[in-house]
């Protein structure tokens, strides 16, 4: 005689109904992961090309001012270096904050942006302004976020629409 062992009354029927409101668990593009991944991208996306946006529409020379306020007890940034410097960076943040807006090219916006970051830290160190150090830091850790994160839960992007990985 064969035995089974039942379970106890409604227990399928619970499951049914905790999956089926648990779409977290899920790895389809209405998941929590996936909505929660492509709301911060958008999000910092935004951040990024807003950035470098209103540098660009202040102008050159107001950010320049900025940067040679900023970094005048700096002694190991020659200030032949900063007009350069105020000049790339606008263009670059407003491109790779609108990359990753759209998720196009997402994993070069990502590392590109991460290695943009580290020349931020590296020259926020020698200023030694220790606050925006540490916020910068916030930064780093969505770069690292996205890009470890991107090829399970991006799937609300032009690459992934392009079956671009």
């Amino acid at each position: 005689m064969s035995e089974s062992i039942a379970a106890p009354a409604g227990t399928e029927s619970k499951r049914l109904v905790n999956s089926s409101l648990d779409s977290g668990s899920d790895r389809g593009p209405s998941s929590d992961a996936v909505i929660a991944y492509a709301i911060l991208r958008l999000s910092f996306g935004v951040n990024i090309m807003l950035h470098g946006l209103s540098r660009l529409l202040a102008g050159p020379s107001g950010f320049l001012a900025y940067l040679n306020h900023y970094f005048e007890h700096a002694p190991l940034i020659p200030k032949s270096f900063l007009p350069v410097f105020g000049a790339v960076l606008p263009p670059v943040e407003t491109a790779l904050g609108l990359l990753l807006l759209l998720g196009l090219f997402t994993r070069f916006a990502l590392i590109a942006g991460a290695l943009v970051m580290t020349g931020l830290v590296f020259g926020t160190n020698l200023a030694q302004d220790w606050n925006v150090a540490g916020l910068q830091l916030i930064y780093c850790f969505l770069y690292y976020y996205l890009l470890a994160h991107r090829r399970e839960k991006n799937l609300w992007s032009l690459d992934r629409w392009m079956r671009r990985k």
